[in-house]
C-alpha cells in the first residue's frame, strides 16, 4: 500500500467556506463531518491548503467523526493578505486566534506543518484554544545559525531582490520554474520516481500562489526569525511531534531537543523522509494522528520512532 496521496488517487476539490478573520475572508476547506469535533490544519510557507489536503482526506476516512479544517493562510492561496498589517509572526498568531474562535468557539485540535508550526506556536501564546496540538516538521532550529545559515542568507537576498522589483517582475522571479524545481529536488527524499514527479507537480502548481511580494517577504522573514522552542511554555496540552529523519530544515537532534522541552509530548520519527512528510509519508502520518485523536488524554503515550 503506498504511503502517500497518489496520482491514481487524485485529491478532490470542492468550494471553500469563507471565514471572517481580521478584515478578510479566510478560505477554509472542510473534510469529514462538518458538525464534528474541529481539527485545524495550518500549512507551511509558500504552500496553500493543497499541501495538507492529502492528510486531511486520509484523516477524514480514518476518523470521519471529526471536521478537518484546512485554511489558506493570509496572503497565500486564495486568502487575501491582511489589510494594514505587516505579515509578521504576531499577525499570523492573531489570525489563528480569530480563525479558531470562528470555526471552533469551544476549542479545537490544532496542527501545524513547518512554518505552520510557528503560526500555531504564536497562536497558542496569544490565546488560541487547542485541546491537543500536532506539529509536523516543526521549525525547531534557528534558520540563521548552523549548516543552513548560508542558504538562508541567500534566500533572504532572493526575496529582497524580488520585493525591489515591480510586482509583475517580482512574481515572475518568485515563481521561476527552475528555482521552484531546484527547491523541490533538494527537499524531496523519496526515490519513487512517480512520487517525485507528483511532488514536483504539486510545487509547480501551488508554490507560487501568493498575494504579493511584500507580504511574502514579510512572511519569509517571520519563518526564518523564530523557532517553536521560543514558545515551548505555551504547550500545556498533549502534543504530538512528527519529524522526518532527513529533514534539511531542522536537524533531528533539534526535534529531540524540542521533545524534551515540551513536557509530556510524543515524537514520531519517520525514517528516510525529509521536510515533505505531508507528501512522502501520508499513511504513517494519518495513522499516528488518528491514534492520537482517539486516545484518552489521561492515558500516557509511549514515545515512537
Amino acid at each position: 500500500m503506498p504511503n502517500h496521496p497518489l496520482p491514481d488517487h487524485p485529491l478532490t476539490d470542492h468550494p471553500p467556506h469563507l471565514i471572517p478573520t481580521l478584515g478578510i475572508d479566510t478560505r477554509d476547506w472542510v473534510f469529514g463531518d462538518p458538525a464534528g469535533a474541529p481539527v485545524i490544519l495550518v500549512h507551511g510557507f509558500r504552500g496553500d491548503h493543497h499541501g495538507l489536503q492529502g492528510i486531511a482526506e486520509g484523516l477524514a476516512a480514518a476518523v470521519p467523526s471529526f471536521a478537518f479544517h484546512v485554511p489558506d493562510l493570509p496572503g497565500f492561496g486564495e486568502t487575501p493578505a491582511l489589510p494594514g498589517r505587516a505579515h509578521d509572526l504576531a499577525a499570523f498568531g492573531d489570525w489563528l486566534v480569530a480563525f479558531t474562535r470562528e470555526v471552533a468557539p469551544t476549542g479545537a485540535v490544532i496542527l501545524g506543518h513547518s512554518f505552520g508550526s510557528l503560526v500555531v506556536s504564536a497562536g497558542l501564546a496569544q490565546g488560541a484554544d487547542s485541546s491537543r496540538t500536532i506539529l509536523i516538521n516543526p521549525i525547531s532550529a534557528p534558520a540563521l545559525e548552523g549548516p543552513q545559515a548560508a542558504l538562508t542568507q541567500l534566500a533572504i537576498g532572493y526575496y529582497r531582490a524580488a520585493n525591489a522589483l515591480p510586482e509583475g517582475a517580482a512574481k515572475s522571479l518568485l515563481g521561476n520554474k527552475l528555482i521552484v524545481r531546484g527547491m523541490s529536488e533538494v527537499m524531496a527524499k523519496t526515490r519513487d520516481r512517480e512520487l517525485r514527479a507528483w511532488i514536483h507537480d504539486q510545487h509547480d502548481r501551488y508554490f507560487s500562489s501568493f498575494s504579493d511580494s511584500r507580504s511574502l517577504l514579510e512572511a519569509f522573514r517571520a519563518s526564518v526569525s523564530h523557532t517553536v522552542a521560543e514558545f515551548a511554555g505555551a504547550y500545556s496540552m498533549p502534543t504530538l511531534i512528527i519529524a522526518g529523519e532527513k529533514d534539511d530544515i531542522t536537524p533531528l537532534s533539534k526535534q529531540l531537543d524540542l521533545r524534551r522541552m515540551i513536557a509530556g509530548s510524543d515524537l514520531l520519527i519517520l525514517p528516510g523522509t525529509g521536510h515533505l512528510v505531508h507528501y512522502e509519508a501520508v499513511d504513517d502520518t494519518v495513522s499516528r494522528i488518528a491514534q492520537f485523536l482517539q486516545t484518552d488524554p489521561a492515558t500516557p503515550s509511549e514515545p515512537t520512532a
